[in-house]
C-alpha cells in the first residue's frame, strides 16, 4: 500500500488526526458536555445510574452546564471500595446491566503495587479502541519531530501476563495484556508504520524472562533497523538493560549461529516464532561484541545509541514514581532524547504529551476531552511554617469539583472520571497541577499520587515527599562511586514511637566499597529532608523516632519484582512499591538487610 505524505513528511491519516483533535482542543467545553450526555444516554438505565438518575428524562433534556450541574449534584463521588461489590458481581457472572448497557466481558487488573492488591477495573471494546486513538495522536505528533522511515521497527520492550477466568467466566488480566491480544495492536503498527522487532508470541508468553531475551536478540538482530526504543515504564527498560551487561555474549553466539539459547529460552511456541526471524550473522555478531566490549570498559553509558544506532529518542512513562529510574536510564541513552509518553491508568486514558522535546521533568499532558468527562477537585493549600525557618510544608484540604472549563492555571487538582465504561464521578488519586492551555484543553503536570504513604502520628507524607528525601540523600553516594538501585518504604509502628525505615539496595563500582560514615551521613540527610511540619514536630517531641537505613543484599529488589510476577502482575506494569506493610515484602526485605543505621538529624 502506498502512504501519502504531506506536511513535515506526515501521512494522511497523521494530518487527519492532528486536525481532529485541534478541533476538538479548541471547543473543549462543549466536547466535555457532548460526552458527558453520551456516557449517560449509553448507561443512563443501568442499575448504577439509574440509582442517582431515576427514570425520569429530565436530565437527558438538559443542555450544556444545566447537564453538567444535574449530573454531579445527583450521582456521589465515589472511589474504588465503592464500585466494588458491583464490579465483584460483573466478575461473578451477573450480566444484567450493572454498570454499563452492554454485557462487560473481560476486567482489567491494575498493578496493586500501590495499595498492595490489583482491582478489578470494567475493560471493553471502546478501552483498546481509546488507546489506539491515543497511540496514533502521540504517534503523529512525534512523527513531526522525529520523522520515522516507512517501515522500520520498534525495539519495544513490552509483557503480557497470563489471562484467566473468573467465577462467572469473563477473562481477567492487565490492561496491556488485553491489548497487545486485540486487533488495535496491530491496527497500530500499520497506521504508525512502524513494527514491533518481536512476535506477538515474544510478547505474550508470560514468562519475562524469556520475554527479555527474545526482545534484546531480535532488537540486536535488526539493530540498524530500529527507529525508537519504548517501554511501558521507565522500570523496566532499565531492568532490561541491566539484564544485558550480563547475557549479550549469550546474544552474540545466538546471532553469529542463528540459534536461540536453550537454557534462557525453554519455550517451544517463543522458540519457533523466533528462530523463524533468525539465520547466522558473524559479521554482525562480531560488530556488537567489539561494541559490548567497549561499553562494557565504559560502565555501559551510551548503550542504547552505540547498539541502535539509527533510535531517534527513548519513550516511556518517566513522571511521577518512574523519576527515580530516569538517571540510570539516561546513562544508557547518552544523548538520545527522553520522551516522555502518555498519561493515562487502568481506569481510562487523560492526555497526550503534544511536546517530545519536553524533557520528563516539565513534560505536560493534554487532556483529550473526548475519552471521558473529566472533573477536577481544587486542592487548597493549608500552609503551616516550620518553626525555625520559612519552609511551606502543604496540607490539601478540598473544594468541591469543577469541570473542565473552570479550572485555572497554576491550581492543582484531583482527578475525577466518568468513564465509557462504567465509572461514574470515580477518584483516580492523581493530583496534578495546570500547566498551561492547548487552545481550549488544560495541559496537566502530575505532581503526585494523593494518598499518603508514610504517617505514623501527624505527619502526612506523600511518595513524592519519600522521593524528594531519597534522591537529596542519595547523592553523597558519589564519594563511594555507588549509585542506589531501587528503595522502598515502611512506617514501623510495632514499637513506640513509631519511626520510617527506609529499604536500600546500592550498586557499587568494582573494586570499590561503601563506607558506613557514608551511608551514616545519608541516614541523618533523608531524616532531615522530610520537611513536613507534623513529621518536623513529631521528631523535635520524640514522638516519632529517628529514621533508620537499611542497606538490603543485591538482587533484593529482584525477589520483589519476582513475588509480583509470581502472583499475576506483568513486567509492562510492575512499579515497585514505595511503601509497604505486605508481610511477605516486608520479610523479604528484612532477610536480605545486611546493615542498619539511625538517623542523628534530631539529637
Amino acid at each position: 500500500m502506498t502512504i501519502k505524505r504531506g506536511v513535515a513528511g506526515l501521512n494522511e491519516e497523521q494530518q487527519d488526526i492532528i486536525g481532529w483533535f485541534d478541533g476538538v482542543a479548541e471547543r473543549a467545553a462543549s466536547a466535555q458536555t457532548e460526552t458527558l450526555r453520551r456516557i449517560i444516554e449509553m448507561n443512563h438505565r443501568t442499575e448504577y445510574l439509574s440509582k442517582w438518575l431515576g427514570s425520569d428524562t429530565e436530565i437527558q433534556q438538559a443542555e450544556g452546564e444545566e447537564l453538567e450541574r444535574m449530573y454531579t449534584r445527583r450521582v456521589p463521588l465515589v472511589n474504588h471500595a465503592d464500585l466494588e461489590p458491583y464490579i465483584q458481581r460483573i466478575a461473578d457472572g451477573d450480566d444484567s446491566p450493572v454498570l454499563t448497557q452492554e454485557p462487560i466481558t473481560t476486567l482489567s487488573l491494575s498493578s496493586g503495587t500501590t495499595d498492595g492488591r490489583p482491582k478489578y477495573v470494567p475493560f471493553t471494546h471502546y478501552s483498546s479502541q481509546s488507546t489506539l486513538q491515543i497511540f496514533k495522536l502521540a504517534a503523529a505528533h512525534r512523527s513531526r519531530v522525529f520523522p520515522l522511515r516507512a517501515g522500520g521497527r520498534i525495539l519495544e520492550l513490552i509483557y503480557s501476563s497470563k489471562q484467566f477466568k473468573t467465577k462467572g467466566g469473563l477473562t481477567a488480566g492487565t490492561a496491556t495484556t488485553h491489548y497487545y491480544a486485540s486487533e488495535e495492536f496491530k491496527t497500530k503498527q500499520k497506521c504508525t508504520e512502524s513494527f514491533t522487532c518481536s512476535p506477538l508470541e515474544v510478547i505474550s508468553e508470560g514468562d519475562y524472562k524469556q520475554s527479555t531475551y527474545c526482545h534484546l536478540l531480535l532488537g540486536l538482530y535488526f539493530c540498524d533497523q530500529v527507529d525508537f526504543v519504548t517501554s511501558a515504564f521507565a522500570y523496566s527498560m532499565v531492568h532490561v538493560f541491566t539484564a544485558f551487561e550480563g547475557l549479550w555474549e549469550e546474544i552474540c553466539h545466538d546471532i553469529r549461529q542463528g540459534s536461540l539459547s536453550n537454557s534462557r529460552v525453554t519455550s517451544p511456541r517463543m522458540r519457533r516464532a523466533v528462530l523463524e526471524h533468525l539465520s547466522p550473522n558473524p559479521s554482525l555478531a562480531l560488530k556488537i561484541e567489539s561494541k559490548c566490549r567497549e561499553l562494557q570498559r565504559l560502565d555501559w553509558c551510551c548503550t542504547i545509541p552505540e547498539l541502535w544506532p539509527n533510535a531517534k529518542y527513548i519513550y516511556s512513562i518517566m513522571t511521577g514514581s518512574m523519576q527515580p529510574y530516569l538517571k540510570k536510564l539516561r546513562h544508557y541513552a547518552g544523548e538520545l532524547p527522553l520522551v516522555c509518553a502518555d498519561y493515562g491508568s487502568t481506569e481510562s486514558w487523560i492526555g497526550v504529551n503534544l511536546d517530545p522535546y519536553a524533557p520528563p521533568q516539565t513534560v505536560t499532558f493534554t487532556v483529550i476531552p473526548t475519552l471521558a468527562y473529566f472533573e477536577f477537585i481544587p486542592l487548597v493549600n493549608s500552609q503551616h511554617k516550620r518553626p525555625t525557618d520559612d519552609v511551606i510544608d502543604l496540607d490539601y484540604q478540598e473544594d468541591e469539583p469543577l469541570p473542565l472549563s473552570q479550572v485555572k492555571l497554576g491550581q492543582q487538582y484531583e482527578l475525577v472520571l466518568t468513564t465509557y465504561t462504567g465509572l461514574y464521578r470515580y477518584r483516580l488519586g492523581d493530583v496534578v497541577e495546570v500547566a498551561s492551555f492547548y487552545k481550549g484543553a488544560p495541559q496537566l503536570t502530575f505532581v503526585c499520587r494523593r494518598k499518603l504513604i508514610l504517617t505514623i502520628n501527624i505527619d502526612k507524607n506523600t511518595e513524592k515527599d519519600l522521593q524528594l528525601a531519597v534522591e537529596r540523600s542519595s547523592q553523597l553516594l558519589v564519594q563511594c562511586r555507588a549509585e542506589l538501585v531501587d528503595f522502598t518504604s515502611h512506617a514501623d509502628t510495632s514499637k513506640h514511637p513509631g519511626h520510617y525505615v527506609i529499604y536500600w539496595e546500592i550498586k557499587v563500582k568494582d573494586g570499590d566499597e561503601i563506607r558506613d560514615r557514608v551511608l551514616q551521613e545519608c541516614c541523618r540527610e533523608m531524616d532531615a529532608a522530610f520537611a513536613d511540619y507534623g513529621y518536623v514536630v513529631s521528631r523535635r517531641t520524640n514522638s516519632i523516632g529517628p529514621l533508620e537505613l537499611r542497606l538490603v543484599k543485591d538482587g533484593t529488589f529482584g525477589n520483589i519484582l519476582e513475588h509480583y510476577i509470581s502472583n499475576g502482575a506483568t513486567m509492562s506494569q510492575y512499579k515497585t512499591p514505595r511503601c509497604t506493610n505486605n508481610p511477605v515484602l516486608l520479610r523479604i526485605l528484612d532477610h536480605n538487610t545486611v546493615k542498619h543505621f539511625w538517623s542523628t538529624a534530631y539529637g
